[in-house]
């Protein structure tokens, strides 16, 4: 694989069943590097079998199918002009022209329809800067902000303060959206209930809302009125989900304020409020892999829902009742990206990739067997690229057991030695895994050996290994990744210990960087939307202000500066040696660019190799999202940096 076969992959994201398990709605996603743009159109294919057929054809994004509960129409987001926002639009299933619903100045997300069908619930960014009206008031300076809270900016969306996300309803017949909620609170996930008279929401009205990560579930009349709390306060929730009988919600959650370790767990509560409790507790791993809701068996005695288990995304069946045990659904060794199922919950269609075969269309029964699959559209270049398939072992350090895989570079050849690269997941509470990774891919493409493993800190080995990191970044996690190294290296002789590169963003970033200060093992290093001051980051980052204090341990900058200092990156940047590429976005808001811009000043005093690479208009996504030339672009330069320094031609 070469960068250029990323406008070449068919991204399957989001399959909807049709409500009579016939049909399942999708979206394909593909990088359009000529418009440096992407483009997403949805797609229908019959449960029966045959191929897939285009159902948009909206000249940029087509995203967000939903089936009205009859399954008559077909609901969705689309932008139709270059600078237009996402709107609704809604079509009958059997063909036609769509009809616009909605025309708001910030466009539309999370839609939900009724259970009559006439309505459709979905949320919009309320506020914010006004555009300009005429190019006199375009050339005149613009006001101050004047901002009162912490949670001003978010990554990805830059200034919030005076715009909020809020639940509107409009009806199929033309009529003019309604707001439903407002007031200086940020809604989210709205869903109906079964009787189709209110609506519940997430949604952070508390007090102290500005120093934890609490929200709660309230519950709204679909005509208006004030919302009701349903929940304690009692941390972040998302992802409402009535059971059928209208009497439980489940919803997800993380128990506890700014604990950011913590497993996500499954809970339910009676719909009109009371004593929430978990039904995945039985289970020691995290469900909140995906933006899914909860999906409730046709008898209200199980909910199913993604979870993350040891490099796996699958899916796990949780009983409502208590003494059942919970069961997975759909497993292997493949990342699930999305799944849903048919009215009467007897049929269950998901989205998943494996490390060699990108995301296709799958429908099982409820209970996961029967599986088919009902597309193949990357099958023709999954065909004609080569690909490595990553060889995984496990290994014991410190009392845990850390996963780890490495992978052949292409044109393998036995009995010669290869560079090799060491990547390090974000997080760092995620999970590499047994998913489509195009990084992981080039680089094997390239000519390099891939080293990637699961240190303390990630998702899918239980909470105690998730929270093993939180006051330690740089300690045992960092032990165990150079251990991953050394055990690689013991069980495969083909990778060359003295070209070895390493790389990672955001806490990959921070480990990198960190690596290369305390040791001169690899001859160059690629450090990526990094933590490198993890006092200034305290301040400047969208969740600084909360995250980093409970990543560090619990003390604010000033009680306990000195820990701060020992725990950045930045302070050991005199130790570094290894050449070192830092690339940062500058519209990066969750780690600023200037936590890049410290440490290049800093390598640069001290005359160390060093290159900065800044991609302008970019966020903390790029590497994942970012515009399709630039995604490319970055490719070039880390292959670039690692063909000068690692000599690719094999020992």
């Amino acid at each position: 694989m070469i960068p250029a076969d990323l406008t070449r992959v068919q991204l399957v994201t989001d399959p909807q069943l049709s409500p009579d398990g016939r049909r399942v709605a999708f979206v394909i996603t593909t990088l359009s590097e000529e418009r440096d743009e992407y483009l997403a159109n949805i797609w229908v294919v019959d449960v029966a079998g045959g191929a897939p057929r285009r159902f948009t054809a909206g000249p940029r994004r087509d995203l967000e199918p939903r089936w009205s509960p009859d399954g008559t129409r077909l609901a969705f987001l689309s932008e139709r002009a270059p600078k237009d926002k996402l709107q609704l639009y809604v079509m009958p299933t059997d063909g036609g022209e769509p009809a616009k619903l909605t025309a708001l100045d910030n466009g539309v997300t999370s839609v939900a329809w009724s259970p009559d069908g006439r309505r459709l619930a979905f949320l919009s960014p309320v506020g914010g800067e006004r555009a300009p009206e005429s190019e006199e008031e375009t050339r005149k300076s613009r006001p101050p902000r004047v901002i009162t809270s912490v949670k001003y900016r978010f990554n990805g969306e830059g200034f919030i303060y005076d715009r909020r996300p809020h639940v509107f309803v409009v009806g199929i017949d033309g009529s003019a959206p309604v707001q439903l909620t407002d007031g200086d609170f940020a809604d989210a996930d709205p869903v109906w209930a079964p009787d189709g008279e209110s609506i519940v929401f997430a949604s952070a009205r508390h007090a102290e809302r500005d120093d934890d990560d609490a929200s709660d579930l309230w519950r709204v009349a679909a005509k208006g009125g004030v919302p009701q709390r349903l929940t304690a306060t009692a941390g972040p929730v998302l992802l409402p989900s009535f059971s059928p009988d209208g009497r439980t919600i489940a919803y997800l959650t993380r128990p506890g304020l700014n604990v950011y370790g913590r497993n996500i767990q499954v809970f339910t509560v009676p719909s009109d409020g009371g004593d929430a409790a978990s039904i995945s507790s039985a289970l020691d791993r995290s469900c909140g892999a995906l933006h899914v809701r909860p999906l409730w068996s046709a008898d209200s005695r199980s909910v199913l829902v993604a979870v993350e288990d040891r490099g796996d995304c699958g899916l796990w069946q949780f009983p409502t009742q208590s003494g059942g045990a919970p069961a997975r659904v759909v497993g292997g060794g493949r990342a699930v990206n999305g799944f849903s199922a048919s009215a009467d919950g007897r049929l269950l269609s998901f989205a998943a990739s494996s490390p060699v075969a990108p995301a296709e269309v799958f429908v099982c029964r409820a209970d996961g067997h029967e599986e088919r699959q009902l597309t193949q559209l990357n099958k023709a270049w999954t065909e004609e690229v080569a690909l490595s398939s990553p060889e995984r072992f496990r290994f014991t350090r410190a009392g845990l057991e850390i996963d780890c895989w490495v992978m052949r570079p292409a044109g393998f050849v036995p009995g010669r030695r290869y560079p090799t690269l060491l990547c390090i997941h974000g997080g760092p509470h995620a999970q590499y895994g047994h998913v489509f990774f195009d990084e992981f891919q080039v680089y094997a493409g390239a000519g390099y050996a891939v080293i990637f493993a699961n240190p303390r800190g990630g998702q899918g080995y239980g909470e105690a290994f998730a929270e093993a990191v939180v006051g330690d970044w740089g300690g045992g996690d960092y032990a165990d990744v150079m251990a991953a190294v050394d055990e690689a290296l013991r069980r495969h002789p083909f990778i060359d210990p003295d070209r070895l590169g390493v790389l990672g963003g955001s806490y990959g970033g921070f480990l990198t960087s960190w690596i290369v200060g305390h040791t001169d093992r690899f001859k160059a290093a690629c450090s990526e939307r990094a933590v490198n001051c993890q006092y200034t980051m305290f301040g400047t980052s969208d969740i600084g202000h909360s995250f980093n204090v409970v990543e560090m341990g619990g003390p604010l900058p000033w009680e306990d500066l000195a820990r701060y200092i020992e725990r950045s990156p930045l302070t050991y940047a005199k130790n570094i040696v290894t050449p070192l590429l830092i690339i940062h976005s500058e519209d990066d808001l969750r780690c600023p660019i200037e936590q890049a811009e410290q440490l290049f000043v800093a390598l640069k005093k001290l005359r160390r190799e060093v290159r900065f690479v800044r991609f302008p208009g970019e966020n903390h996504e790029m590497s994942r999202s970012g515009k399709p030339r630039h995604r490319l672009e970055r490719f070039r330069h880390i292959l670039e940096w690692f063909d000068a320094h690692l000599e690719k031609t094999p020992s």
